[in-house]
């Protein structure tokens, strides 16, 4: 059995209130920072879905840590980094699930030593860690 990291030091709480779910909900920050409306995947209704937001802060996150990674190497990253993240919700018999790719843009950097960066990265981004051996990842350089 693989062991939790105990906490040490909490550095920043997300705290969120929704209401109605995926369907027809709204979710909230505490902050007021963020207000959401939600709609199920693949339906016309005009919100977003917990995919897209998941899809969103991990290729933020991600991001970030491929920041750190180059910091610490000494490298020096385009402003033009981006990631163009995909996650799918899947459904296999009666279990649903998801699966992602993130397709990764370091310009100006040699192949190896982005695919070093995306791998340095893995191992620092929480979101990374959080579905390790839990969701089918593909990390993409593009």
């Amino acid at each position: 059995m693989e062991t939790i990291t105990k906490t040490s030091k909490v550095l920043y709480t997300a705290k969120t209130h929704t209401v109605g779910g995926r369907e027809h909900g709204v979710a909230k920050s505490s902050d007021g920072h963020l207000e959401v409306n939600l709609s199920t995947p693949g339906t016309d209704g005009t919100g977003t879905n917990p995919e897209q937001l998941f899809a969103a802060g991990w290729s933020a996150c991600f991001e970030g840590a491929i920041g750190i990674a180059a910091g610490k190497a000494g490298i020096t990253l385009s402003g033009e980094t981006a990631i163009d993240a995909e996650v799918d919700l899947c459904l296999n018999r009666a279990d649903f699930f998801l699966q992602a790719r993130l397709n990764i843009s370091l310009p100006g950097l040699d192949r190896e030593v982005a695919l070093k960066l995306i791998e340095a990265a893995e191992k620092i981004c929480p979101y990374a860690k959080a579905v390790s051996g839990n969701v089918n990842v593909e990390y993409n350089l593009i």
